[in-house]
């Protein structure tokens, strides 16, 4: 019996294919680089694995902070919701305390006008209580006043719907 050396040189590769070589087998080129091939590959499938072990662990972290962000966002909005009470409370009781103020301060401004138009009124009294005493005297007595003469109003005329108009009574 041959030796297990010999048996496996009987299919050693040989050369480019042409004439057949005595005890030879073609070269498998093909089964050469996959063989050479093999290993990287190996490793590839690892790194691939490892890759998606990676891709997964990266989905379930982002589901994670997803969750713990919608639930944060969801505290903030409810504090907010809660705040916004305390918020309008705060604005109106602030606007009531604007529209007071600027309540008084328009009381204060009509006190003013007030009280200057009382001065005023004061101040002409005296010469209007004169004018309208002599007016009257004038019209009682039928003398015109010689500051007024020719500068009496006429008297308005009385509105024709008026029943007292054409000498009804008002009755």
């Amino acid at each position: 019996m041959p030796d297990f050396r010999a048996f496996l040189a009987r299919f050693r590769p040989a050369g480019s294919p042409g004439p057949a070589a005595a005890g030879a087998v073609p070269a498998d080129r093909s089964a050469e680089l996959a063989a050479e091939l093999r290993a990287p590959l190996a490793a590839t499938d690892a790194a691939a694995a490892e890759a998606a072990a990676i891709r997964e662990a990266a989905a379930r972290e982002a589901a994670r902070r997803r969750r713990v962000a919608a639930e944060r966002a969801e505290r903030i909005v409810r504090s907010a919701q809660e705040r916004a009470l305390d918020v309008r409370h705060e604005t109106a009781a602030r606007l009531r305390q604007e529209a007071a103020a600027e309540a008084a301060r328009a009381d204060a401004a009509a006190e003013r006008a007030v009280a200057d138009l009382r001065q005023r009124a004061r101040a002409r009294m005296p010469d209007l209580a004169a004018r309208l005493a002599a007016r009257a005297t004038d019209e009682l007595t039928g003398t015109p006043d010689t500051e007024d003469a020719g500068k009496r109003p006429e008297a308005p005329a009385p509105h024709r719907e008026t029943p007292w108009a054409q000498g009804g009574s008002r009755e």
